[in-house]
């Protein structure tokens, strides 16, 4: 034991274990479904194994350049070429990162100062204002409104002050499945034309969208790309939420301020994965069809609770689905949360902690990326409440 630990002033003195942590070791103490944390429990393309067993096997085993193997930031640029008609340079806007998370801390931490403001929207995922107050800036909330959870531009124009350093935007968003359109771009584009605003675009559920909807990424809008940082992630896209490779889009200019951090934080990216991602992509068919995949699955799932007493919220992209448990218990969502997993046998995320207030509209997300006899499972348990 030590006698005397130094006395620490945390920088994050209200930040305690994700709920994301807890629901999934409540989970497992209670042998209940995990339908809470955001993964995959079926396995991904053993051909995605394979290229990356390859370029193992070629030795490609060392330091790759900073921003990430040629072949996948190429492999990048066209993609986003195709779906979005926007011309990234290979070698000073795109930069590969240890998935999406770290890409979001790296770019507030590269333009967000003490004392700065960002605008960001509840319910908000996480990992957000944590990686704000880190590096001493403040987050201010805009409320994304109740059950539709859209944006209301002019809120988020009367929150905008001389000290707004950055504006975070998550389309489809988590946690819930809403999407932004084009009339929303061009708000957001409005409100900070002749600024000196930076906006970070969580877009990691970019191919999970649904109803024939069509994603509006930022890369797509001139006006927004030459203001915007872009982040996304092959966690989410190919099933490998484990393998922590995501990247990022953006002009030169923000680029290498975002490279001068990325270069102490991370500095580069597991080489034969990226290899393997980058062949791997060869075949636009495995991110074009993952809509329709997931699709699927949320069908079913939805089938399944349809004759619970859960009323479900629109799921319009991302894999979980809000729900409203109003018609089944009085109890504040957590505590609901914590009921369904001891005596129900499912676990679910609380959406109340996504507000700062905790906000409690009664509502639960489940995450549907799950193979259907899980799903199943839990349906059968589900309706029985």
């Amino acid at each position: 034991m030590h006698k005397s630990s130094p006395v620490v002033d945390s920088k994050l003195p209200r930040v305690g274990t994700t709920i994301f942590t807890v629901m999934s070791k409540l989970a497992a103490d209670c042998g209940a479904i995990n339908l809470s944390q955001g993964f995959p429990d079926f396995q991904a393309d053993p051909s995605l194994f394979d290229a990356t067993w390859r370029a193992m096997r070629a030795g490609r085993n060392q330091y790759p350049p900073l921003a990430g193997v040629p072949e996948l930031r190429q492999a990048i640029a066209d993609k986003v070429a195709s779906l979005y008609n926007a011309v990234y340079d290979v070698e000073s806007e795109i930069t590969v990162t240890a998935g999406a998370t770290q890409a979001v801390f790296t770019a507030i931490a590269a333009f967000v100062r003490q004392d700065d403001e960002v605008i960001v929207f509840e319910p908000v995922y996480d990992s957000y204002v944590p990686a704000i107050e880190t590096v001493g800036g403040r987050a201010v909330y805009a409320r994304l409104g109740y059950p539709g959870y859209r944006p209301d531009w002019q809120q988020v124009r009367a929150l905008i002050s001389p000290r707004t350093r950055m504006i975070i935007i998550n389309s489809p968003h988590n946690p819930t499945g809403s999407l932004l359109g084009a009339d929303d771009l061009e708000g957001l584009a409005e409100l900070t034309r002749g600024t000196d605003i930076v906006i970070l675009s969580d877009e990691v559920y970019e191919h999970i969208v649904y109803d024939g909807a069509q994603h509006q990424s930022v890369a797509g809008h001139p006006e927004l790309a030459a203001r915007s940082i872009v982040v996304s992630s092959f966690g989410k896209t190919y099933h490998i939420t484990g393998w922590k490779v995501g990247y990022v889009l953006g002009p030169a200019e923000l680029m290498a301020e975002f490279r001068k951090v990325h270069q102490f934080n991370v500095f580069t990216v597991n080489t034969p994965c990226q290899l393997g991602i980058a062949e791997y992509m060869g075949d636009a068919s495995r991110h074009l069809g993952l809509a329709a995949f997931y699709e699927e699955k949320r069908e079913f799932f939805r089938d399944q609770l349809g004759a619970s007493r859960f009323e479900l919220l629109p799921c319009n992209g991302t894999y979980f689905q809000l729900a409203r448990y109003s018609a089944i218990s009085d109890l504040p969502d957590r505590e609901f949360a914590c009921w369904l997993a001891r005596e129900v046998g499912v676990a679910v995320i609380p959406v109340s902690v996504f507000y700062r207030d905790g906000q409690d509209d009664r509502v639960v997300r489940f995450c549907f990326a799950k193979q259907e006899a899980t799903l199943a499972a839990a349906g059968e348990r589900l309706r029985r409440v």
